[in-house]
């Protein structure tokens, strides 16, 4: 993974989506132009730590944790998204949306965060 130019937070073929600011608010209406996927509040409001999402991917999916492992770029990126607030996040998400390889990486990151309270 080679990092995105101009921004030390946004790793590549990393972990993305294409989001907006009117999604801090969990019951603001979605459109189209809003979002390409249709549920990204499990990422902007999780409530779990770098390492419960980390050992969520390990366990639901090693293949893509040794890619996160691999890559000091995104585990940095992982580290300060799960550090940041809902409105932060949806920045680092905006940041890093255009990425090559970011809707590979949607549903890896989504599971993540949508099941690391379980660990």
């Amino acid at each position: 993974m080679a990092a995105h130019s101009g921004n030390r937070a946004a790793p590549t073929r990393g972990l993305a989506t294409s989001v907006t600011a009117t999604e801090t608010s969990p019951s603001a209406p979605q459109t189209s132009a809003q979002l390409r996927h249709p549920d990204i509040s499990p990422m902007i409001y999780t409530t779990c730590t770098f390492d419960q999402a980390m050992r969520a991917v390990h366990a639901e999916n090693p293949e893509a944790a040794r890619y996160i492992d691999a890559s000091p770029p995104n585990l940095q990126f992982l580290r300060q998204f799960m550090a940041s607030t809902p409105d932060q996040r949806v920045r680092l998400l905006n940041a890093i949306k255009d990425n090559p390889g970011a809707d590979n990486a949607l549903a890896v990151f989504t599971q993540m965060m949508t099941t690391c309270v379980n660990y």
